[in-house]
């Protein structure tokens, strides 16, 4: 038995999957198994993993028909026999010393089950971006925040013990979010990390930039804050969101916030619903900041209708973030033209604030709206 197994999930990867598992099998920990499940790829996908095969006997390749990349790692986990289980993409590049880092860490912390570390954006084709992921403050971390405040590893670069992963049934089909999804409840039973070094390198592809984005958004928006509903659920004895079958598949082929919403609230209660739709709408903004899409008209309308958009924006320090959120993305519309949207997120006692904010970002210099960012606690919530 190997001391760790690298799962690897692929699909339609030739492009960067040689790079891939090259990064892995130079790693300075050996004692490894390479098992990568190919999800259905129909490239050169399964030829480049199999010529990899005949170099190195450490490679496990397990083939599966198409059925995304939640079956594809639950396959792979099933044959991972390790104490130590490092996730990695197939599009995605581990620094020689990873494991070595990581292992030194589990070992030193017994009551540590997940460690991650930062790294390195690049783009398509490998080159730097000039930005590192984000380290977000898993101490933190908390469910019931609008929204939650998530305590959330980079996936690319995660170690596990398998003993831990089992023990929380591995990933469910929270889909988009099925990293945070696990993420909660590996803190049920034991702590997680988050290694301060770069220790690999994280590709972000154009493809995130297409007309489809914007639903991908809408969807992470409201799978990650079920994954925290879930996790008050359980936080109070009560019986957790089922993620399998049909009520599942009816959220993933939603494509507008209001339907979106709609398919995942089925069963909540009251209150749930409330929470969810505020956590749903302050997530899509917050994801909005970082990603290439702004809220359509429609979005804007869904986010209106938000149970506690007016009564309690302005008055409950819990919505703080949200708060934050919709001047933030008001000053975007305006600044790009969209005048009549960036009035309509923006509630009328906030657009003093928006008009004020404007001004200030069209006149003040790069030099003096930095800091001052800072200063306002405008620091990043999500991990990139």
């Amino acid at each position: 038995m190997s001391e760790i197994d690298v799962l690897i999930p692929a699909y339609n990867a030739e492009s960067y999957i040689l790079d891939s598992i090259r990064s892995i099998r130079e790693q300075t920990v050996t004692d490894t198994r390479i098992v990568i499940v190919d999800d259905g790829s129909t490239d050169r996908t399964r030829d480049i993993i199999l010529d990899q095969q005949k170099e190195d006997a450490r490679i496990i390749y397990h083939y599966q028909e198409n059925a995304g990349i939640v079956s594809a790692l639950n396959a792979g986990l099933a044959l991972c026999t390790a104490p130590y289980i490092a996730r990695h993409d197939a599009d995605d590049f581990s620094y020689p010393e990873r494991f070595t880092r990581q292992l030194e860490w589990m070992t030193a912390h017994p009551d540590c089950v997940a460690v991650s570390a930062q790294a390195r954006h690049i783009d398509a084709e490998g080159r730097p971006t000039g930005s590192v992921s984000t380290v977000r403050m898993i101490e933190r971390a908390d469910s019931s925040a609008i929204p939650a405040y998530e305590p959330y590893l980079l996936h690319p670069l995660l170690m596990v013990r398998r003993d831990a992963l089992l023990a929380v049934k591995g990933y469910r089909k929270v889909y988009n979010s099925e990293d945070s999804d696990l993420y909660w409840r590996l803190r049920e039973i034991g702590k997680l990390h988050i290694i301060r070094e770069i220790l690999g390198d994280y590709r972000l592809h154009p493809t995130s930039l297409s007309s489809a984005s914007v639903v991908n958004g809408r969807q992470m928006a409201v799978w990650s804050q079920l994954a925290a509903l879930s996790d008050q659920r359980r936080a109070k004895n009560e019986p957790d969101i089922d993620f399998s079958g049909e009520a599942s598949a009816r959220i993933r082929a939603a494509r507008e916030f209001t339907e979106i919403f709609f398919e995942a609230s089925r069963g909540l209660s009251l209150p749930e619903k409330e929470w969810l739709q505020s956590a749903a709408c302050a997530k899509f903004l917050e994801l909005c900041y970082y990603r290439p899409f702004e809220p359509t008209g429609n979005d804007i309308k869904f986010i209106q209708t938000s149970a506690f958009f007016e009564k309690k924006l302005y008055r409950d320090s819990d919505y703080d973030v949200f708060r934050e959120a919709l001047i933030s993305a008001g000053i975007r519309m305006a600044i790009s033209r969209r005048i009549r949207d960036a009035l309509r997120i923006v509630p009328s006692p906030g657009r003093a604030n928006l008009l004020a904010r404007i001004l200030f970002r069209i006149a003040a210099p790069q030099a003096i709206r930095t800091p001052l960012k800072k200063i306002r606690g405008r620091g990043r919530r999500s991990a990139a």
